[in-house]
């Protein structure tokens, strides 16, 4: 919000149109459901304007932008060690996003993953993420690291000269994730600000931010891990547990008595990818089904009317138009 109010806009209209307590946002732990986001980027770029809005600030990144773990990561070895401490820690910045680094050869991919819950996400909230990710990258390394490319899943833009120019390299559309492609020795350079001293403090502190974090909410760890194992197919709760470090018995127990169950967590959270995957359309509702770890078609459809009353398909069309209208808005 601070971006776009040095942007000139009236943040407390976009606030009231995003259905945000601004009191919210005066408090540093203070979080906004993923769908308020997004709707904060719909409402800048009506009122701006400016369907590259995404630029807006995002060059100019600091550590406390990302909460202790930017502290942690600047005093990292490596810009690969420093992107790995980001992706461990990333609850701590946001319970909506998740990065993951994918080792090929001489190269590294950086797969950034957005979860906008129940509402489309608008192209330039993922546009800003990215290029505050990059900026950040280069801030801590004092060197202009460059991608080989950044990739995005959605098409084409209007402004898709002004995104290479200001990610400083070709941009790929339609792809399969959004992300960048590195050369792998511009990420094992060591950084400027390297201490094995300061890191291991900053990782103390950081230790006892997801300690108090994770106390607070373990069904978000929960939905964390089903995230990344739906695609092995459905997850069961014993491996989730092990996982965690839990027995079965602890976390059931400790998931009840924050008000929720296993299957309702795995239910909500494939509820919640159904919607994100089907609203790119590189995807078939077969790949979607394997995504979401389906073991057919078939029930893929047959919780996609329990969940929103009609199917994917259809739920796909409806999506789509909306991403589109927005988009034209």
């Amino acid at each position: 919000m601070e971006l776009l109010h040095d942007a000139g806009l009236d943040v407390g209209a976009i606030a009231a149109a995003a259905e945000i307590d601004k009191a919210l946002l005066d408090r540093p732990e203070g979080r906004v459901a993923t769908e308020k986001v997004s709707a904060v980027w719909r409402a800048a770029v009506v009122q701006s304007g400016d369907p590259a809005i995404c630029m807006v600030g995002a060059r100019s990144p600091k550590p406390g932008n990302f909460n202790v773990v930017g502290f942690a990561m600047l005093s990292s070895h490596t810009l690969y060690s420093a992107l790995q401490s980001f992706s461990r820690h990333m609850r701590l910045v946001s319970d909506a996003a998740q990065i993951e680094l994918e080792d090929a050869d001489d190269f590294v991919r950086v797969k950034f993953h957005l979860f906008g819950g129940r509402s489309p996400i608008p192209r330039q909230r993922v546009e800003f993420d990215l290029l505050v990710i990059l900026t950040f990258c280069r801030w801590v390394s004092s060197k202009q690291v460059t991608p080989i490319r950044a990739r995005f899943i959605r098409p084409t833009c209007e402004y898709a000269d002004r995104l290479a120019e200001a990610f400083d390299c070709p941009v790929l559309f339609d792809s399969l994730y959004d992300g960048f492609v590195f050369h792998r020795k511009d990420l094992e350079t060591a950084l400027p600000a390297s201490n094995p001293i300061i890191a291991r403090v900053h990782d103390n502190v950081v230790q006892q931010r997801l300690a108090i974090f994770d106390r607070a909410g373990l069904s978000v760890r929960v939905r964390d891990e089903l995230a990344r194992r739906l695609v092995e197919g459905e997850p069961r709760r014993s491996a989730i547990a092990a996982a965690l470090h839990l027995s079965d018995r602890t976390l059931r127990r400790r998931l009840q008595e924050e008000g929720v169950s296993f299957e309702k967590l795995l239910d909500a959270t494939r509820s919640d990818f159904a919607q994100y995957y089907l609203a790119q359309p590189n995807l078939s509702l077969a790949e979607i089904a394997y995504l979401l770890g389906f073991g057919d078609q078939s029930a893929f459809f047959r919780a996609s009317r329990r969940w929103f009353g009609i199917s994917p398909g259809q739920l796909r069309a409806r999506l789509i138009a909306t991403t589109h209208s927005d988009e034209a808005g």
